[in-house]
C-alpha cells in the first residue's frame, strides 16, 4: 500500500521544508567545514516542536507519532545530514524511556527532552561491543538502593552534549545478552567522564565521543524497566528509529537528486544542456527510482510501526520492515549521492559544491543503527522465521 499524508502531516512537511530551505541550507556548508555542533539549529528545532514529535503530548510531545519524525528529519537531511541527526538522535535516545520506563519516569524526563531543554543520548555501542552487543563489558552492580555503574562507551552521537542518557550495562554478566539491564542517567553523575571527540568522515555537525563510567551511582529508580531486559528494550528501540535513519538517508538521496537534475539543466557542453544526453538522463531515471522506491519502503515501516498496538502488528513485521527500509533507503543515498556527483564531474568533487558533502554524509546511514550487513541478518531471519 502506498502510504498517504494526513493533512497534518503535509503541513508538517511544508513548514519543515520552507525552515530546513530557509535556515538549514544557509548554513550547510559552514556546519561542516567547522566540525561543530549547529546550538542555534538545536534551539530553532526546539522552538518549532520538532524535538518532541514522537513523544506524547501528555508527556510535552506534540504526538505527530513517528512517521512525521522521518517527515522532519527527510526535510532537513535535503541540506544538511549533521542538522537531521538533532531530530533523529533525540528520537533514538528517548525512545528507551518510551518503550520501558515507567509512568513515573516519563513524566520526569520527557517533557525536558521533548521540548529541547535537555538533549538526550543513546549508549549501547562499546569498543569491543559493537555489532556483537552481548560482548559489552559495561557492569551495573546492585548495591541496596542504588547500581553502581563502570565501564566505557564509544561512537556516541550527543557525547558530551546530552543531558540524559540511556545507557545499557549487565547487571548479569554470566547471562549473556539475558543480563544487560537499562538505566536512565544523568549528565552530574559522579564518576561519569566524557572522553575524545572523534574526528569524523561526514556528519560532521554531530558530537561523537567516548563515555567514560567509574563507581557511577545510578539510583534504582533510574533502571528502565526489568533487570536482564535492557538488550531487548535496546531492539525494540532500534526497530523503531531505524526508519528515522531510512528518512535521514532519504533526504540525503533527494537533496543530491534535485541538486543534480538542476546542473544538468543548466550545464552546457557540446552546445546543449548535459540533461540533454540520453547516458546522463538513464542515471537520473535510476536515481529517482530508488529514492522514490526507498521513500514508499521508510514509510510504509514508519507507519506499520506506529500503528502496530492498534493493528496487533507482530514484532516479526515490525523488525523486518524496520531493517529493509533503513538498509534500502541507505544503499540509495549512497548510490544517488555518488551518481549526483559524478554528474557534476569536477565541480562535484569540489568543496564549492554540495555534493561532496553529501556523499561523505551518506555513508554512514549505512554504518550506524545496525550495518547493513546487520540489517540483512535481521531481515532474513524474521524471513525464515515467519
Amino acid at each position: 500500500m502506498l502510504y498517504q499524508l494526513t493533512e497534518e502531516q503535509e503541513m508538517l512537511q511544508q513548514t519543515v521544508r520552507r525552515l530546513a530551505e530557509e535556515k538549514v541550507a544557509p548554513r550547510a556548508a559552514e556546519i561542516d567545514e567547522k566540525d561543530e555542533y549547529p546550538w542555534d539549529l538545536k534551539e530553532l528545532f526546539g522552538q518549532q516542536e520538532l524535538l518532541g514529535l514522537g513523544v506524547p503530548e501528555v508527556y510535552g510531545g506534540t504526538g505527530f507519532g513517528l512517521p512525521s519524525v522521518c517527515l522532519a528529519v527527510e526535510e532537513v537531511a535535503r541540506y544538511s545530514g549533521s542538522a537531521a541527526l538533532i531530530i533523529a538522535t533525540q528520537e533514538l535516545g528517548l525512545m528507551p524511556i518510551l518503550v520501558a520506563a515507567s509512568e513515573e519516569q516519563k513524566k520526569r524526563y520527557l517533557p525536558r527532552v521533548a521540548s529541547g531543554e535537555h538533549l538526550i543520548a543513546f549508549a549501547l555501542t562499546e569498543p569491543d561491543a559493537g555489532s556483537d552487543a552481548g560482548s559489552m563489558k559495561s557492569t551495573a552492580r546492585r548495591d541496596k538502593d542504588k547500581y553502581i555503574l563502570n565501564g566505557s562507551k564509544c561512537f556516541i552521537t550527543n557525547g558530551g552534549l546530552a543531558d540524559v542518557y540511556t545507557v545499557f550495562a549487565k547487571t548479569d554478566p554470566a547471562k549473556g545478552l539475558k543480563g544487560i539491564s537499562a538505566f536512565i542517567m544523568e549528565k552530574d553523575t559522579p564518576g561519569f567522564t566524557v572522553g575524545k571527540k572523534e574526528k569524523k568522515m561526514g556528519i560532521r555537525g554531530s558530537m561523537t565521543c567516548e563515555l567514560s563510567f567509574e563507581n557511577c551511582p545510578i539510583p534504582a529508580e533510574n533502571l528502565l524497566g526489568k533487570e536482564g531486559e535492557g538488550f531487548k528494550y535496546a531492539m525494540m528501540t532500534l526497530d523503531r528509529t531505524r526508519p528515522v535513519i531510512g528518512a535521514q538517508a532519504l533526504g540525503l538521496a533527494q537533496g543530491a537528486l534535485d541538486y543534480a537534475v538542476r546542473y544538468a539543466k543548466e550545464r552546457v557542453q557540446f552546445g546543449k544542456p548535459i540533461a540533454a544526453f540520453q547516458g546522463l538522463q538513464f542515471m537520473m531515471a535510476d536515481m529517482v527510482t530508488r529514492v522514490e522506491a526507498a521513500r514508499q519502503l521508510v514509510y510504509k515501516a514508519a507507519n506499520l510501526i506506529e500503528g502496530a498496538a492498534e493493528n496487533n502488528t507482530s514484532m516479526n513485521e515490525i523488525s523486518i520492515f524496520s531493517s529493509m527500509s533503513k538498509l534500502f533507503a541507505s544503499d540509495t543515498a549512497m548510490q544517488v549521492t555518488v551518481d549526483a556527483l559524478q554528474i557534476l564531474g569536477g565541480y562535484g568533487y569540489m568543496k564549492d559544491y554540495p555534493l561532496e558533502r553529501m556523499v561523505r554524509d551518506a555513508k554512514i546511514t549505512q554504518i550506524y543503527e545496525g550495518t547493513n550487513q546487520i540489517q540483512r541478518v535481521v531481515i532474513a531471519k524474521c524471513l525464515l522465521d515467519r
